[in-house]
């Protein structure tokens, strides 16, 4: 009979610090359910909070204001009251992040709140993974993933180092944190998974960018793999975590996240319903062009899991006291069939995802039972306001159904979020000027706006019928640039967005509400004392 054996798993730097990791707790809580002896740790926010704390060279006034106040404006940013003022907001965010960008310019490291480059070395290069591995001393939160991990280790004997790597901005830091785990516990095994390994793992002809260092590569869900791993028998259904009070089975180290810390007014309760995506016939999309496999979950154990965690909201977080206080549904899409559940089985806390634009958001009465369920805000897809361009992309919607969703939803109280895409191969100038056209007819619907263009996807089957470059080299990069079949390049959308789409105030001022750096992770808590307030 095999040993059954402890594992660390590693959420690394960098990503937005708003909330803890979701698909990271979802798998401590199945290997527990497994027996697996686990604990998560979250080496982002601590590393960001660290490198913040650390000395810098303040040379001029905007760098000595931000690193005086840092301890003023992360407090803030954990408070509800700076979220009724967008200007304050604004300024509190940019001084934290000047503080993070001064430290890592310091050391030749572009940081932000949300990013980590490094001029010398690129993340899509395995080359550069390696020497990143290797040279992990010279990572800029070496000094503080070091003492974290080892402290970690000393009384826990870990025998595997699962690291989620969701992001680009992760791979670098993640190489660090594998080099280093390699080099001082030799004996360990190294998993690396998460979002931006599985896209990695779909290249033709990909092997290990970390040979010798990183054991395994994992592929999508990777609960069953890692119990395998630990020797352990698996469960039959899947596993959550307790974000409240969840007790760790490793000794001292009762918590597995320092809820406190994290840059959000009130705790933020990730959980996915489902993995993939229930419609999958969009265009360019990548659980389509990876073919990942739809899989919802019981929603009558998500609905469980919320009442075993006590999750609850009420007048004492007017005061702004730390609780559950929303949810974050992380679906690529919800259901309509889960919505329902959501109507029927309220969660009791306000909440927000991701929808798509169907004729269920379209009727008064199921919004208002979303509404009435604690729906604060939906991100939507809204893409183009052209039909041709949302027929080519495969929305299977029409711009008169996304017109009364959005209307239908402002005159419910939901909050959107809405996506933009320009430059898709079916787009042209007078397609961007219909959309800008159509965010003007409903700029009052519309809370926040995020603005993107087009990555043609590397290995997709549009790749093979435009005429394509290299648009970042590299080994690992998943996209190409393409030549416009109408000459909409990038350089012309962008010259339209900063010029056409923006030059109406009314839809400037839609943009400039996004909030910097944390996006669609503050946008809900600029409804939330609202909602508090009349619920």
């Amino acid at each position: 009979m095999l040993m059954q054996k402890s594992i660390m798993l590693i959420h690394p730097p960098v990503s937005v610090p708003a909330a803890p990791p979701a698909g990271m707790a979802r798998l401590a809580g199945f290997l527990r359910k497994s027996g697996v002896a686990c604990l998560a740790v979250d080496l982002n926010l601590y590393g960001l909070l660290k490198v913040a704390g650390s000395e810098i060279t303040a040379n001029d006034t905007w760098t000595r204001r931000a690193k005086t106040g840092l301890d003023k404006n992360l407090a803030a940013l954990r408070s509800c009251e700076l979220y009724k003022d967008r200007d304050r907001y604004k300024r509190a965010v940019q001084d934290v992040n000047r503080v993070l960008h001064m430290a890592g310019s310091q050391r030749g490291i572009k940081l932000s709140l949300s990013n980590y480059v490094d001029p010398c070395r690129s993340p899509l290069l395995s080359r550069d993974l390696m020497q990143a591995a290797l040279d992990f001393k010279n990572n800029l939160f070496f000094p503080f993933f070091e003492k974290r991990i080892e402290a970690m280790v000393k009384d826990n004997n870990f025998q595997v180092f699962g690291i989620s790597v969701n992001f680009i901005s992760q791979a670098l830091c993640s190489a660090a944190i594998a080099g280093f785990i390699r080099k001082h516990f030799p004996n360990s095994r190294i998993v690396f998974g998460g979002g931006l390994i599985t896209s990695w793992m779909k290249i033709p002809g990909f092997s290990n960018p970390l040979p010798g260092i990183v054991d395994d590569m994992i592929s999508g869900p990777g609960e069953r793999i890692l119990a395998a791993m630990c020797a352990a028998n698996a469960p039959e259904d899947e596993g959550v975590i307790k974000y409240g009070n969840n007790r760790s089975q490793v000794p001292g180290y009762p918590y597995d996240y320092e809820q406190d810390e994290y840059l959000s007014p009130g705790l933020v309760f990730p959980i996915s319903a489902s993995d993939g995506c229930y419609w999958r016939k969009c265009a360019f999309c990548p659980e389509k062009e990876e073919q990942n496999i739809y899989r919802p979950f019981s929603p009558r154990k998500i609905s469980s899991l919320f009442q075993a965690n006590g999750v609850a909201w009420g007048s004492d977080q007017l005061n702004c006291v730390k609780k559950q206080v929303l949810i974050h549904y992380t679906d690529n899409a919800l259901s309509p069939k889960f919505m329902q559940h959501i109507i029927d089985n309220p969660p009791g806390s306000p909440w927000y995802g991701f929808a798509r634009i169907t004729s269920h958001l379209a009727d008064p009465g199921f919004v208002a039972g979303l509404v009435a369920s604690g729906c604060i805000m939906l991100k939507l897809g809204i893409e183009s306001g052209d039909q041709k361009v949302l027929d080519t992309m495969g929305k299977g919607t029409s711009v008169t159904m996304v017109s009364r969703v959005l209307k239908t939803l402002k005159t419910c109280g939901i909050s959107v979020y809405g996506y933009l895409l320009f430059g898709t191969p079916a787009e042209n100038e007078r397609s961007a000027i219909a959309t800008r056209d159509f965010i003007l007819a409903h700029s009052d619907c519309i809370d926040f706006l995020n603005l993107a263009i087009f990555n043609l996807p590397a290995y997709g089957g549009m790749a093979d019928k435009l005429q394509t470059r290299a648009f970042y080299p590299g080994d690992l990069s998943l996209y190409r640039e393409f030549v416009h079949p109408e000459g909409w390049n990038r350089e012309h959308i962008r010259k339209f967005l900063s010029k056409v789409f923006q030059s109406d105030k009314t839809v400037r001022n839609i943009i400039l509400n996004d909030p910097p750096f944390f996006t669609s992770n503050h946008a809900p808590f600029f409804r939330m004392h609202q909602f508090l307030m009349t619920s």
